[in-house]
């Protein structure tokens, strides 16, 4: 058995090295493609909050994943059987992302690993067998979600347009503008960790609290930048129009890595359950030799996916970052910051409800909204058709995968 956990670590981990060099990417890629951060300066900050969301926030969408897609009772009898099929699961999903990354396709880690657990659930379980009201609301989410991401976006870039980019003086409007965004993004992204996010440290707030110390941590975070702008208070309010558009945007410059910083805690928060939610499935079937009802997952797990998702994004997640911050549409820090609120809001929100949704698709979505805000033709429409059809493609061929993969086994080791 200890032979078994082995395996089921090192696929985890390399399931979660392939979580960062193929889906982790996208949340820097704004601050990459606004040319913000440097790719490597991107890869270091991510690493650190890919790794932040995975072991504060976790947990929650981890155990969807682990037994919220298949009835596990079906494998009471021979609890082992489930955890073979777990860490095909993991494999299949990984070598699919592996291939995927190898060829610069940005597919959905959380398409791949979802797939891969329902082609087993069918396979071994049967038809019926498969939670098909929680697999209705996590497909629903896969094309709800870039489509909240995409119109937030499309709706906070118009605003920051009408009220900063378009008027006579952008400059001295961004004294204005920008800390109403920095309270935004503060006050949602402290509110996702302390609202029982700190669950693994044991420091759980409740709904009130919580929000009320989000709020107050937006508004020091809006007030300390303030003073800051205000120090150049005339320094800009007489240069000509483009030269202040410029200087806002080197104000934004600064506002989308605290963004993207968000977006990369957001998706460590929701995608370390790809990797560590089969992983924790297995733990404990080969702790008890039974299915649990009810099991915690070990927080030196979440460690390890998000260890390994900082890694793969270190060693092989530039090209996907390039691809989404550079090919779907033209980047600015402005059209970052609001593609990255959308995306942050939106991927947070559905890891506290507990539904594994692509930071691929919502972070495309919002990209696509903030381009949709400057007209059809601001889209590559090509480049968006090929991620599409990646998405596609993804849950089939995952299934497969996990399928031949068991079935393989089964035949030379099971």
């Amino acid at each position: 058995m200890g032979i078994l956990l082995i395996i089921a670590i090192i696929a985890g981990a390399y399931m979660a090295w392939n979580v960062g060099a193929n889906d982790a990417a996208n949340s820097m890629a704004d601050a990459v493609g606004s040319k913000a951060l440097t790719v490597f300066w991107a890869v270091v900050l991510a690493g650190i909050f890919e790794l932040g969301g995975a072991v504060l926030v976790g947990a929650h969408v981890t155990d969807t994943v682990r037994k919220g897609i298949i009835e596990t009772q079906a494998f009471e009898k021979d609890p082992m059987v489930l955890a073979y099929g777990m860490i095909c699961a993991i494999l299949a999903a990984a070598l699919w992302l592996n291939a995927a990354s190898f060829f610069g396709m940005p597919v959905s880690t959380t398409h791949s690993i979802v797939g891969a657990i329902v082609g087993f659930g069918i396979l071994k379980a049967g038809f019926w067998h498969i939670h098909w009201g929680k697999m209705g609301q996590i497909v629903a989410s896969w094309f709800i979600s870039p489509l909240v991401g995409g119109a937030m976006s499309f709706f906070i870039f118009k605003i920051i347009s009408a009220k900063v980019l378009s008027v006579e003086k952008p400059a001295v409007a961004a004294k204005k503008g920008v800390p109403v965004c920095v309270f935004f993004t503060f006050s949602i992204l402290i509110l996702a960790i302390i609202f029982k996010g700190l669950k693994n440290l044991h420091l759980n707030l409740s709904g009130f609290n919580a929000l009320g110390l989000s709020i107050i941590g937006g508004l020091i975070a809006a007030v300390l930048s303030a003073i800051i702008m205000a120090k150049g208070k005339n320094e800009y309010d007489n240069l000509e129009t483009e030269q202040q558009l410029e200087q806002v945007e080197k104000i934004f410059a600064i506002l989308v890595i605290i963004t993207s910083c968000t977006v990369a805690f957001a998706h460590g928060a929701n995608d370390v359950a790809n990797a560590i939610g089969p992983l924790a499935a297995v733990a404990e079937i080969i702790r008890t030799n039974a299915i649990p009802s009810k099991a915690s997952v070990n927080i030196w797990f979440l460690v390890l996916g998000g260890a390994g998702i900082a890694v793969g994004l270190a060693t092989f997640g530039y090209r996907v970052m390039k691809l989404v911050g550079e090919k779907v549409t033209e980047i600015t820090p402005s059209r970052g910051v609001a593609a990255d609120i959308a995306g942050m809001t939106t991927v947070l929100v559905c890891s506290r409800l507990g539904l594994p949704v692509s930071t691929t698709h919502v972070i495309v979505g919002a990209i696509i909204g903030v381009g949709l805000a400057r007209g059809i033709t601001a889209i590559d429409r090509t480049v968006v058709r090929s991620i599409f059809i990646s998405w596609l493609a993804t849950v089939p061929i995952a299934a497969v995968l996990t399928v031949i993969f068991y079935l393989l086994g089964d035949w030379l080791f099971f």
